[in-house]
């Protein structure tokens, strides 16, 4: 299985009043260089999905997919399906830009998860909710996806995951998957950085 990494990065951070949330920094460095660190070790290769323009994101080296139609992070998941699938990729994992302590075992637990449903679909459930930004995407559900989001309806990861029988990665905490949201959140993981993460 050839699995390849995509960084959502699209959303417009409103409640950082604005603000390229990939771009914020914490410890020093950017949310995004954090879980660039964390999760590229663990995919065969790694793209950002993201809009307007590119070039701020240079300095990463990595492909920048911006969304056909902006209806949130499934227009994400998408553009990441279909770089993947031009790449030879089988699967795609999906993680938001905000969420810097992800776990160096989310690949693999949610691999071993979506061996378990026909559709190869398998999305993290931590602290009993699920996380649905957190996923492994088979390449095969490309038109699956491309069809719901042409469809008029309110455009939900839980909703497509539903009708594809999506199977789930199970944690028992949700600390690793926590998104920055606000300032207070980045404040928040400040202090975590100085001890144990």
């Amino acid at each position: 299985m050839l699995i390849h990494g995509i960084i959502l990065a699209g959303g417009a951070g409103r409640r950082m009043g604005g603000a390229d949330k990939a771009l914020l920094p914490l410890g020093g460095r950017s949310l995004l260089a954090h879980v660039v660190d964390r999760f590229a070790p663990q995919v065969d290769g790694l793209a950002l999905s993201a809009n307007g323009d590119a070039a701020r994101f240079a300095g990463f080296g990595l492909p920048v997919l911006p969304d056909e139609t902006s209806l949130g992070p499934l227009s994400g998941i998408l553009a990441g399906l279909r770089h993947a699938r031009m790449q030879g990729a089988t699967a795609v994992v999906s993680v938001p830009c905000d969420s810097p302590f992800l776990p160096g075992d989310l690949v693999p637990q949610l691999c071993l998860a979506a061996e378990t449903t026909p559709s190869g679909l398998a999305l993290v459930q931590a602290g009993g909710r699920d996380q649905g930004v957190f996923g492994l995407w088979s390449v095969g559900l490309t038109g699956a996806l491309a069809d719901f989001l042409a469809s008029g309806a309110k455009p939900k990861i839980t909703d497509f995951a539903a009708a594809q029988g999506a199977a789930r990665a199970i944690y028992a905490s949700d600390a690793a998957f926590r998104n920055l949201n606000t300032r207070e959140d980045l404040a928040a993981a400040e202090a975590l950085l100085g001890g144990a993460i």
